[in-house]
């Protein structure tokens, strides 16, 4: 829990130093702090929600809401408190985990309207558009992923599953690439060079996993929502 905290203040003091629309430093900075078995361990789980999200999407829920309950608690101790930040913070998961039960629904539907916003800023980064501009992009996705997600509650959660997987297994797959197989900056090099790489290597593993668990939901009768 503490390792974690410290990555979401760490997170939180950048974002409020750097003018930068996607923080790609940032992400950088944790993607190369991970060790062999934390990126081993990324690329697993993310495998494993990527493609079977949708069996356990109430405990993924929970945990997300869990997660956002930390950042939200670590930014007010940020912003308003000062101080450890560890039990502030710590209340926020549990009060927010906790009020993702009975809301479950709507929580489901929230994280595909993001996850839609997600997809098309990604998108909009992936065919050159400009960056300061994702914004836009990432809006049509949140509304129209919203408005798919209240509708079509399976599509809610295959959107927020698939993007959740293709997260973690992109982070774990950078992680093990830039210690194993291209150490120092080259691979940093590359990305900076081709703004598309990254939108579409997270893509490309969500639209996998979206395709694979509408099959497998469409196919198994006993999937109930």
């Amino acid at each position: 829990m503490s390792g974690l905290i410290g990555i979401l203040q760490t997170i939180l003091v950048a974002q409020s130093e750097q003018s930068e629309v996607v923080p790609v430093d940032v992400m950088w900075q944790h993607i190369t702090s991970l060790d062999l078995v934390e990126s081993v361990t990324f690329v697993a789980f993310g495998v494993v929600w990527l493609f079977y999200g949708w069996r356990v999407f109430k405990i993924l829920v929970t945990i997300c809401f869990g997660l956002l309950g930390l950042f939200l608690g670590l930014w007010a101790n940020e912003s308003f408190v000062g101080g450890n930040g560890f039990w502030l913070g710590l209340i926020c998961v549990v009060f927010f985990a906790v009020l993702s039960i009975p809301l479950m629904r709507w929580g489901v539907c929230l994280l595909g309207a993001a996850s839609g916003g997600i997809l098309t800023a990604g998108l909009w980064l992936a065919i050159g558009l400009p960056e300061q501009y994702i914004w836009a992009g990432g809006l049509v996705g949140l509304i129209a992923g919203g408005m798919i997600s209240f509708i079509v509650f399976k599509i809610a959660v295959i959107l927020f599953t698939s993007l959740g997987g293709s997260i973690l297994l992109t982070l774990g797959v950078l992680a093990i690439v830039c210690r194993e197989v291209m150490p120092g900056n080259e691979l940093r090099n590359f990305v900076d060079k081709n703004q598309w790489f990254l939108p579409a290597l997270l893509l490309a593993p969500m639209a996998v996993g979206i395709y694979l668990q509408h099959k497998f939901i469409k196919s198994d009768q006993s999937w109930q929502e």
